[in-house]
């Protein structure tokens, strides 16, 4: 028979789910309850064989992979007692409403079930769905997160868009061994560059919602682990994800949002350890940098690379010249 969690938490990237089930068997070590990561791109017979094995306490789920569970009644919701929806921004811009408002038709009346809602932005729409899906809300709002000069080194470096790869490639090579997490704004944009410090001889692995959720965990532990050093990533990698010990995070394209720096500079200097965070701000993107400031209340240091940094890249080898060109969407140009 369909099992029926008492907990149900709603997020929206399958990599955030995977966090919130790590965190319940942290906080719930001695506890003896059963938790379950429900995403699409895994196995799909392996997910519905621990839905079915008995109790189950906790379901951290994606929304469209849980309603066709749900559809198959390989579980229940009749019975949650407890509703979270994490990130209900994102859910928004994403459009994975429509899809919660079917699941939440399914779970118990709000008057008989405890729902949280957890936001980075008080918007009106989100304020909007905390009143159809709640009774008597009261909302309870942190300090906006905010760095600390004790713990981050911020700068930013002027370049211009031609720079920016010599520039990293040459930081990267001179860097060390501390892991280095390099955000850039767009799909392609992670692969291109990805593969680039690859031809370069540089070690490293790029992260978007294009590749492969296995490919994708995979270097998730091997960041975690140390294995591998410098991750390009899209923000995917920017919310809900914690990877100790990142000594650098590099912006290489500017992000379009105050708020998203935020979220990725606090990759780095967690706990009290030092960090440093490096935003290359070329002609396309430096008008952003004055409403981050505003945003972080305090002023960011302003200069330009060393010189050494802005010396050519040796030429690709002949193999990876040799290479056919690709083009479209995630692919080079």
């Amino acid at each position: 028979p369909p099992c029926a969690p008492r907990a149900l938490v709603l997020a929206p990237t399958r990599e955030l789910v995977l966090q919130i089930c790590d965190d319940a068997a942290k906080v719930g070590k001695y506890c003896p309850f059963h938790t379950v990561a429900v995403f699409g791109g895994m196995d799909y017979g392996r997910q519905q064989q621990e839905l079915r094995a008995g109790r189950l306490d906790l379901v951290a789920a994606t929304p469209g992979r849980l309603l066709d569970y749900a559809s198959k009644k390989a579980l229940r919701l009749d019975q949650v007692e407890v509703l979270v929806i994490d990130e209900a921004d994102r859910m928004l811009d994403m459009g994975f409403i429509p899809d919660v408002r079917r699941i939440i038709r399914l779970l118990p009346p709000r008057e008989r079930r405890q729902t949280m809602l957890f936001s980075a932005t008080l918007s009106k729409s989100v304020l909007d769905l905390a009143s159809q899906w709640m009774t008597d809300q009261v909302v309870i709002q942190a300090e906006p997160e905010r760095v600390t000069v004790s713990t981050l080194d911020q700068k930013v470096w002027m370049v211009t868009s031609r720079e920016k790869p010599v520039v990293l490639y040459n930081f990267l090579r001179k860097h060390g061994q501390g892991r280095v997490l390099v955000f850039v704004n767009r799909r392609y944009e992670a692969e291109r560059v990805g593969r680039e410090l690859q031809r370069h001889g540089i070690p490293c692995e790029y992260l978007s919602g294009e590749r492969d959720q296995k490919v994708r965990l995979k270097i998730l532990d091997g960041f975690k682990s140390g294995r591998i050093r410098v991750v390009v990533a899209t923000d995917v990698a920017g919310r809900g994800l914690h990877v100790d010990d990142i000594e650098t995070v590099i912006n290489y394209d500017l992000p379009y949002e105050a708020e998203d720096y935020v979220h990725r500079v606090g990759r780095t200097g967690r706990a009290g350890a030092q960090g440093e965070a490096i935003s290359f701000a070329c002609e396309d993107e430096s008008f952003v940098i004055p409403e981050i400031e505003k945003f972080l209340g305090q002023s960011i240091k302003h200069g330009y690379p060393p010189e050494e940094y802005l010396k050519p890249a040796p030429p690709t080898p002949p193999a990876a010249r040799s290479e056919p060109a690709r083009h479209g969407p995630g692919r080079y140009r």
